[in-house]
């Protein structure tokens, strides 16, 4: 097989492509939400010494901000040299701190912290698949293509339902064996089956003046807080949400992963959709509906209700906003960008999002060892999501308005 790809690019169907890409995001998200689960076993193994819950939440929130920051050179790789090379390339260098994990680190809490910062790795994926299947599909395909695509996060689900069985009942290093064998195993499928789609345009020009470039467009500002507050919101439940329900409502750990993944669930599902819905109706009104329930939801949250039904209401009906604002986002950047930016413009707007993930369980696990009450963190996510909602309906409204045509950026000086 031609590995470059050659003329056989042209025979692939966009869907395989989306395929691949989507099984390759929702391995390497397993492997960056593995230490996820295992924050509340840690704490009360003590395997580790004594952790604070601030500890924990530092402990699941390292491969989170180094996976959101590892966006931004690893988009504008990816817009230079194609998808083909980096999904490979991320999948094989996620194995390298999971194989640390899994023999080093799993008796010390510096290692762990150690083994998260480069697991954060896996977390970069995202920022290959957007312009790697953006490039592949039609204007008017690519809300609900980058959806699907974008479904992958429900890799965390994965781990949430498997890590702590496998850990307990099976061994210590089996979860992490298992992730590194599957990542080894993708890493050589994506080798022998991506194309880079035929009328991709690499990037041409330097990674900063690139950098400059795209930051410098209306689209990654507005983009980098829409996506903040949709996706930082689902990955701050995604990694905090065990730790909260064991701590709020007494759960097990065990109990507390699998609500987490009921969760994630949702919010994977909704995706698609959100991306679906905003092809169909445009971004701004799915964008709108969304944050709205986010700051109903996390209002009824902040109030600690019954965890059933109504504390399960709210947190599915957040789970669902999150995932469908996070789908409508991109839909909305796949609207406005040139598709020779989307991956600088991508990296960007998914380190925004991490980032937006790695805060709120910081802040949680501060102000509940201090107050020992979480009320305070979901009302400021409830009025955080009113004040986006806010900026969705006036200036993010305004950018939308363009055309496609009307929209499209200036090439940098020098690209093709």
């Amino acid at each position: 097989m031609d590995s470059t790809g050659g003329d056989r690019t042209a025979v692939r169907s966009p869907w395989l492509m989306l395929a691949v890409a989507t099984i390759g995001f929702a391995v390497n998200f397993w492997a960056w939400a593995l230490l996820s689960p295992l924050g509340p076993l840690f704490r009360t193994q003590g395997t580790l010494g004594t952790l604070t819950e601030s500890d924990v939440a530092l402990l699941v929130a390292v491969p989170v901000l180094v996976g959101s920051l590892g966006r931004i050179p690893i988009g504008a790789l990816t817009d230079r040299y194609g998808g083909r090379v980096m999904f490979p390339l991320v999948s094989a260098a996620t194995i390298v701190p999971i194989l640390f994990i899994e023999f080093f680190a799993l008796d010390s809490y510096a290692a762990l912290l150690v083994g998260g910062f480069f697991l954060g790795i896996g977390g970069t994926a995202f920022a290959v698949g957007v312009p790697f299947v953006n490039a592949w599909f039609p204007p008017e395909r690519r809300g609900l293509a980058i959806g699907i695509f974008g479904a992958g996060m429900g890799g965390t689900a994965i781990s949430a339902l498997t890590t702590v069985k496998l850990y307990s009942n099976a061994g210590h290093q089996i979860p992490f064996l298992l992730t590194a064998i599957s990542l080894a195993a993708y890493a050589v499928i994506a080798w022998f089956v991506l194309r880079d789609a035929p009328n991709r345009r690499p990037a041409q020009g330097g990674f900063v003046q690139r950098l400059v470039a795209n930051a410098k467009l209306p689209i990654s500002w507005q983009a980098c807080i829409l996506y903040a507050v949709a996706f930082g919101g689902y990955v701050a439940f995604s990694v905090y949400l065990p730790s909260y329900l064991k701590t709020a409502y007494d759960l097990s750990a065990a109990d507390a992963a699998n609500r987490m993944a009921g969760f994630v669930v949702v919010a994977v599902v909704m995706r698609p959709v959100g991306g679906w819905l905003s092809d169909k109706f445009g971004p701004i009104p799915v964008l709108a509906s969304c944050y709205g329930v986010v700051v109903v939801g996390a209002a009824v949250a902040a109030t600690t209700p019954l965890l059933q039904p109504v504390g399960t209401i709210a947190f599915l009906g957040m789970a669902a906003a999150l995932g469908g604002g996070s789908g409508a986002t991109f839909a909305l950047v796949a609207k406005v960008t040139d598709p020779a930016r989307v991956g600088g413009v991508t990296g960007l707007v998914g380190a925004a999002g991490g980032l937006g993930g790695f805060v709120p369980p910081l802040i949680m696990g501060y102000v509940y060892g201090r107050t020992q009450s979480y009320g305070i963190g979901l009302t400021l996510l409830s009025i955080t999501a009113a004040l986006t909602l806010l900026l969705t309906l006036t200036i993010v409204r305004r950018t939308a308005q363009p055309s496609p045509q009307e929209s499209r950026t200036t090439p940098i000086e020098g690209a093709a």
